[in-house]
């Protein structure tokens, strides 16, 4: 990276901005210098842990500070979509947490205003960005476990009603798939592209989200098979199974800190590769390489890449009859 540093905004300020802030505040040449929540305390509180420089009550107030370069969104699901919208109208660069948008439609209208107001826009996929993962998908372009005919990944935990009552709010994007089953449908994409056939079943709430998702991702010569549930458990790591070989990404397999390398049923290495803080500050460091050579999107998930897992997620919601509306 340059020497200039990046100014950021942050928007929302749950518990997945605070992690991110710990991050960001790693990264040399990034700086907090705004946050926003609709609670001015709550705003206070987290600007004065961070250090950033304003703390509004506001959204649209951050999005007006002319200093502010690139606002991070970190609220509920179902607003991430006018939030990204309205960031780039105010000619900010964003990136957005995942699911970046709840409908296909939304999705393009983000990246159709990335394009018109030129600024970059980046839907916030850490995984894609890891150590691990960076090397994995180099190791499988490379051939080291031949063409990849099968992957498994889920993930799943019990998650609470009381405690956690976003997740389970129909209103807000709650449920299985947008929260958490974006992750192995993500992976099955970086890894064998755009499935022929998507076959999916899910067993629903009574608000009618998601409780529990599975999916299987029918491709030429390949097939992946993928879970997500918040109302139990899983092992969480990831299989991908080749010709010659199988990598097993170690759990949880969307932050892994390494992988096992098995070829020909033999374990052949173990790879040891943890990220930087918890892991977000790999996509921080893209955006603001992007920013800094005027990218208004990264190589690495791009553009088109949203717009197809964002269709892919969209099939998925049609085949087990998820609505938000």
């Amino acid at each position: 990276m340059g020497n200039r540093s990046i100014k950021w905004g942050i928007v929302g300020l749950g518990n997945i901005a605070s992690q991110f802030a710990s991050d960001l505040v790693l990264i040399e040449n990034a700086e907090i210098t705004a946050v926003a929540s609709r609670d001015l305390a709550k705003a206070e509180e987290f600007g004065g842990k961070f250090n950033a420089l304003r703390m509004y009550n506001s959204y649209d107030l951050l999005f007006e500070d002319s200093e502010v370069e690139i606002v991070y969104i970190a609220t509920p699901h179902n607003s991430h979509a006018e939030l990204s919208i309205r960031a780039l109208e105010s000619g900010k660069h964003v990136l957005c947490e995942k699911p970046m948008s709840l409908s296909f439609k939304d999705t393009q209208r983000i990246i159709d205003a990335s394009k018109k107001y030129n600024r970059f826009f980046m839907e916030a996929f850490w995984t894609r960005f890891i150590p691990s993962v960076q090397d994995v998908l180099e190791k499988i372009g490379n051939g080291i476990i031949g063409d990849v005919n099968y992957l498994k990944a889920d993930f799943a935990f019990h998650g609470s009603e009381t405690e956690n009552k976003r997740l389970f709010d129909k209103e807000l994007g709650g449920g299985a798939l947008f929260d958490i089953g974006v992750y192995p449908l993500f992976l099955s994409y970086i890894l064998l592209g755009y499935p022929k056939e998507i076959a999916a079943k899910a067993i629903k709430h009574k608000n009618d989200i998601d409780l529990q998702t599975s999916m299987i991702l029918q491709y030429e010569t390949a097939q992946s098979v993928l879970h997500a549930s918040i109302v139990s458990e899983s092992d969480m790591k990831a299989v991908i199974a080749g010709a010659k070989g199988r990598i097993e990404l170690n759990a949880p397999w969307f932050i892994a800190d390494g992988y096992s390398l098995y070829i020909n049923e033999e374990k052949e290495a173990t790879f040891t590769l943890p990220a930087l803080g918890k892991g977000y500050s790999h996509e921080i460091i893209e955006c603001q390489n992007c920013i800094l050579n005027n990218e208004i999107e990264s190589k690495l998930w791009s553009h088109q890449n949203c717009l197809d897992l964002s269709r892919i997620v969209e099939e998925v919601k049609n085949k087990i009859g998820l609505s938000f509306s």
